[in-house]
């Protein structure tokens, strides 16, 4: 079953009112997200109801940590079934262009989707093993080209236009999707913050305000991170993907998908 949100509008009358009372005009930043509810609050999420910073942090490590993991291997398949375009069920939607191709262009020549590891796999140097390598929570179809493109890069706004990147951005030390993709990118990047938490063989993972992070654990730019989940809520494609993850495959679920408010009451 897919989250139901509620969205109060005390938060938006207020700033309004808090507005016209200083003579001035709203500004056009985001808004953080408004609570939620989900059919899975009273059970898998039971013990992080109500918790706030590392508590909740630490409480939402452990729930979703139980997890099936899946072979390197097993995840073109997984991906076929997860990112699934929901108006051509023979075709895989893809990160950052956006572009619908098909299930059996699998590879690595040009013209193939593949593997991208949104939390790039040299950033705690996991690599493809199983577990962080494997995660499909952070797994995503991604042209070949585009995906070499976006290599290792930390994730920040500004660059240039990739070529057939669906409007993402590049430069020398970030990436930046294309505005439909960029909330999910955040919660991918901020569901591996929380389920690596260094306790099980793998390094501890880490946003912070940084680029040009490298091999080292860390994945910025959590400032711009939270701007995007604020942005770009979770769509019905995101929400679907994370059922399949969960019924299908690791049977662990991504928070911030469920509960986008989690990111602001975390970080």
């Amino acid at each position: 079953m897919l989250a139901t949100r509620i969205r109060p509008r005390w938060k938006s009358v207020a700033l309004t009112t808090a507005a016209v009372l200083v003579g001035l005009t709203p500004a056009l930043t985001a808004t953080p997200a408004a609570a939620t509810t989900t059919a899975y609050d009273d059970t898998y999420y039971a013990d992080a109801i109500g918790k706030t910073g590392t508590a909740l942090k630490d409480s939402l490590h452990t729930i979703i940590s139980d997890q099936t993991k899946i072979s390197y291997s097993a995840v073109w398949n997984a991906l076929k079934a997860a990112d699934q375009d929901p108006n051509n069920s023979s075709n895989v939607l893809l990160l950052y262009s956006g572009v619908s191709r098909s299930k059996s262009l699998n590879g690595g020549s040009t013209g193939n989707w593949n593997r991208e590891h949104t939390w790039a796999k040299s950033h705690g140097d996991f690599g493809e093993v199983t577990g962080p390598g494997t995660d499909l929570h952070h797994l995503r179809a991604c042209d070949v080209q585009v995906n070499s493109i976006r290599g290792n890069l930390d994730f920040d706004n500004g660059g240039s236009s990739v070529t057939n990147g669906g409007g993402s951005l590049v430069d020398s030390d970030s990436f930046q999707p294309r505005a439909a993709d960029k909330g999910d990118v955040a919660r991918m990047i901020l569901y591996m913050a929380v389920r690596y938490e260094g306790d099980d063989g793998f390094a501890d993972l880490e946003p912070n305000e940084k680029v040009g992070n490298g091999s080292n654990p860390y994945m910025g730019k959590l400032s711009i991170l939270k701007q995007w989940n604020e942005q770009d809520p979770p769509s019905a494609f995101e929400e679907r993907r994370n059922e399949v993850i969960y019924d299908s495959y690791q049977h662990n679920r991504n928070p911030f998908i469920d509960h986008p408010e989690w990111v602001e009451a975390i970080w």
